[in-house]
């Protein structure tokens, strides 16, 4: 049984058919990307794994247990955390604020106080800032420090949505480089991202959407071969 399951998934934005029965799955401890053009689903997907969105048809199971009779914030407690798109930082608050937020739900204070060390030693820049405003950061450190705050919650499974979006070429590197040491160190993930050379390189396999439907599914080496995915996705005629 995989740790996540997503099973014939049907999400609509009021009139608009967004998700058009996809189903996905995640082993314990893979990495496994989406990829996709503008519109093509994938935050939706996200979103309707992690309760934030309703599917009006399909399961969302963690571990067999299905997340559809639970709330958004109640699944941060089942082990699910998301990086969303564009951040979501505290602004007001400081790095060492925010990573704390991270952990609202916990009250083992030792753990925590590992899980701060360790998010400091995984982005030292951070550990430099801590006592900064958040909403002073640069765009990469507003992303290091979002992945930084979901991993303060210690979850099973780790949404990511275009942790790269706006980044300088040699941050996105070093993004994706701390994604992979994060799923050594046991974190499963499920990765949305437009830069599809990245996502492939750091995946385990991968799905393709186009328009709410998956199109093409494989391991990340075999889509990196594949000529549509090529074409389309990496650039290459």
């Amino acid at each position: 049984m995989a740790l996540l399951e997503v099973t014939d998934v049907h999400t609509y934005y009021g009139n608009i058919h967004a998700l058009k029965g996809i189903s996905i799955s995640v082993a314990e401890g893979e990495i496994v990307s989406l990829i996709g053009g503008n519109g093509a689903g994938k935050t939706t997907t996200l979103r309707t794994i992690s309760g934030l969105l309703r599917p009006q048809h399909g399961s969302v199971t963690l571990n067999g247990e299905d997340l559809h009779q639970y709330k958004a914030h109640q699944l941060v407690s089942k082990g699910i955390a998301m990086v969303p798109e564009g951040r979501g930082v505290f602004a007001r608050l400081s790095v060492a604020e925010n990573l704390e937020m991270g952990a609202y739900h916990r009250n083992d204070k030792d753990g925590i106080a590992d899980d701060l060390k360790r998010a400091y030693a995984l982005f030292p820049r951070l550990d430099e800032r801590k006592t900064q405003v958040a909403g002073t950061l640069s765009g990469g450190e507003q992303q290091m420090l979002a992945m930084a705050r979901a991993m303060m919650s210690r979850p099973t499974l780790l949404l990511l949505d275009e942790p790269s979006m706006g980044l300088a070429p040699v941050l996105v590197e070093l993004i994706f480089s701390t994604i992979a040491d994060i799923n050594k160190e046991g974190t499963t993930i499920l990765l949305v991202e437009q830069n599809a050379h990245m996502a492939l390189q750091v995946a385990h396999r991968g799905y393709v959407l186009q328009t709410g439907e998956i199109v093409l599914q494989d391991s990340a080496k075999n889509l990196q071969r594949n000529a549509m995915v090529q074409k389309a996705y990496l650039g290459i005629d």
